[in-house]
């Protein structure tokens, strides 16, 4: 056999590369060709489903090294324990304050009076209402048991109109103060309201001799005098009114 020259051996090393590339050229044009036909069959939903796949990767890859830096950053800081001063919760850190706004004592009802009208007297009266009245006593009331047109009638029939207490057996006139004392009523010698019942003896400021006389106060004035209005037998039913200056000469059923 005769030997072997360096110019064998240079084209037997460049057949050998030349039939590589083409096998590896081959390869790669199958692989293309695969790739293609792929696409080409997938759907809308299927190029979709492989973005996001391509995405997810990249972004678990990054997610685990950013994890890795942080635990490693974390495994070396110094640590040291929370002192119990530094430990709170917020229901310890806030703050009360009162407002500025006053509450108007005033507008506030004082009275236990069941009557309405009776508890807005008795919250304006507080400082000269008697010790130990009881606004919710007996009224004695049953209905209007008064003779038409009399001065009798025509209080209890004022004093429904305006709301407030009457009995319906006070008796004669001039015995109205006594009869609604006995019955818890607060009575004295000064006007105070609209409604007030301003009760006459015998004879007093012509009134009967005999019944007395009584009349509802209507107006109290500026200068203390009081407007009345008033009924009687020869009224058939029809009221008139006076002035009176005089008033304390008088006895006065509030409520």
């Amino acid at each position: 056999m005769s030997p072997v020259t360096r110019r064998a051996l240079r084209e037997a090393t460049r057949r050998k590369t030349r039939k590589s590339q083409m096998m590896a050229g081959t390869a790669l044009a199958a692989l293309f060709g695969t790739a293609a036909t792929a696409l080409l069959t997938l759907g809308p939903n299927e190029h979709a489903l492989v973005a996001h796949a391509a995405q997810t990767t990249s972004s678990q890859a990054s997610s685990g090294s950013s994890a890795a830096i942080q635990e490693s950053v974390s495994r070396s800081e110094s640590r040291s324990a929370l002192s119990k001063e530094s430990v709170s919760t917020n229901a310890g850190s806030g703050s009360w304050s009162l407002s500025d706004d006053k509450v108007d004592v005033s507008q506030l009802s004082r009275s236990k009076a069941k009557n309405s009208t009776v508890a807005n007297l008795l919250d304006a009266d507080a400082s000269v209402i008697p010790s130990g009245f009881n606004a919710n006593h007996a009224t004695g009331d049953t209905g209007n048991a008064y003779e038409f047109s009399q001065c009798t009638w025509w209080v209890y029939t004022r004093r429904h109109q305006l709301g407030l207490p009457v009995g319906s057996y006070f008796g004669n006139a001039y015995q109205w103060a006594t009869s609604a004392k006995a019955l818890g009523y607060w009575v004295d010698n000064t006007p105070r309201h609209v409604g007030d019942i301003v009760v006459f003896r015998q004879g007093q400021e012509d009134a009967s001799t005999e019944y007395g006389h009584v009349a509802i106060v209507e107006k109290i004035n500026s200068d203390g005098s009081i407007v009345t209005s008033e009924s009687g037998e020869v009224m058939d039913g029809a009221t008139y009114s006076r002035t009176l200056t005089n008033v304390h000469d008088y006895q006065y059923i509030h409520y």
